[in-house]
C-alpha cells in the first residue's frame, strides 16, 4: 500500500490532523482523512485503515468524555446507524466512488451551510426521527467512513451543548464502527497489510488525538459550533472536487 517515504509521511500527517479534528469536536477523522488519503490511494486501501484508527480514538474519547453520554437518549440512533451499515458496504465495493462523493459533499454544504447562517428547526419527535437520520449515517459509514454529517447536523440543529454533543457522537460513532468491522471482513476489505498500515500509522493517530483532546478543554461552546460547521462546509467541498476529479 505504502509505495514510498513521500506517501508514509504525507499519510502521518493527514492521520495526526484527523486525530486532533477529532479530539478537539468528538468527530471529523473520516471527514478529514478519507478525502486527502484518496488523493494517493485507492478508497478501498484507506476506508478499512481509518476504520480501525477510528475504533481507536473514539474509544480514547468516549472514556475522557463519559460522564456526559446519554445513551437512553440515543439508542435508536445506533440502531438505526448498525442496520444501515451492511447496504454501505456494499455500495464501496460496487457503486461510482466519484457519484457517492458528489452527492455526499453537496448535501452537507447546503445543512452546514444553512446551519452557520442561523437556520434552526429543532424536531420533538427526537426518537422518530432518530431512524432516517442514523440509518443513512450508517448507510455512508459503510460505504465511505463519512458517516458523520447526517448526526452531526442533526445534534446542531437540537441545539446540543459542547460537552454532550462531544460524547454522544463519539457513542454512536463508537457502536457504528464495530459493526463496521463483520461487514468489512466479509468484504474482503480487512486483511493483514491494511492492519499493518494501521500500526504504522499510529503514532500520529495517538499524538493527534491527545492534542485535540486538550484543545477541547479549552474552546467555547459558540466557537465549537462554528468549528464544527466549517469542518463539515470544507469536508463536503473536498468530497465533490473529488468526486468531479477536481481534487
Amino acid at each position: 500500500m505504502w509505495q514510498s517515504v513521500s506517501v508514509i509521511i504525507a499519510g502521518l500527517v493527514v492521520i495526526f490532523f484527523a486525530g486532533l479534528i477529532q479530539g478537539l469536536t468528538g468527530f471529523g477523522f473520516a471527514l478529514v482523512a478519507v478525502p486527502i488519503m484518496t488523493l494517493f490511494l485507492s478508497p478501498k486501501e484507506v476506508v478499512p485503515v481509518v476504520l480501525i484508527h477510528a475504533i481507536l480514538i473514539v474509544a480514547v474519547i468516549l472514556y475522557e468524555a463519559r460522564k456526559w453520554v446519554d445513551l437512553r437518549r440515543i439508542w435508536p440512533l445506533m440502531i438505526a446507524g448498525i442496520v444501515g451499515i451492511p447496504l454501505g458496504t456494499y455500495l464501496l465495493i460496487f457503486l461510482q466512488e466519484g457519484t457517492l462523493k458528489i452527492l455526499i459533499g453537496s448535501v452537507i454544504v447546503v445543512f452546514a451551510l444553512a446551519f452557520l447562517k442561523g437556520f434552526r428547526k429543532q424536531i420533538k419527535a427526537e426518537k422518530l426521527a432518530f431512524a432516517p437520520v442514523g440509518f443513512i449515517s450508517g448507510l455512508l459509514a459503510g460505504s465511505t467512513m463519512m458517516g458523520g454529517p447526517p448526526v452531526i447536523l442533526f445534534f446542531t440543529n437540537q441545539g446540543l451543548s459542547k460537552n454532550v454533543f462531544r460524547a454522544n457522537i463519539v457513542l454512536y460513532f463508537t457502536a457504528v464502527s464495530l459493526a463496521a468491522i463483520p461487514a468489512y471482513v466479509a468484504g474482503g476489505l480487512i486483511t493483514k497489510e491494511v492492519v499493518k498500515d494501521a500500526v504504522l500509522l499510529l503514532p500520529a493517530l495517538i499524538a493527534g488525538g491527545l492534542t485535540g483532546i486538550r484543545l477541547a478543554r479549552a474552546v467555547q461552546e459558540q466557537l465549537f459550533e462554528k468549528i464544527v460547521l466549517i469542518i463539515l462546509i470544507v469536508a463536503g467541498l473536498m468530497s465533490i472536487a473529488s468526486g468531479f476529479g477536481l481534487w
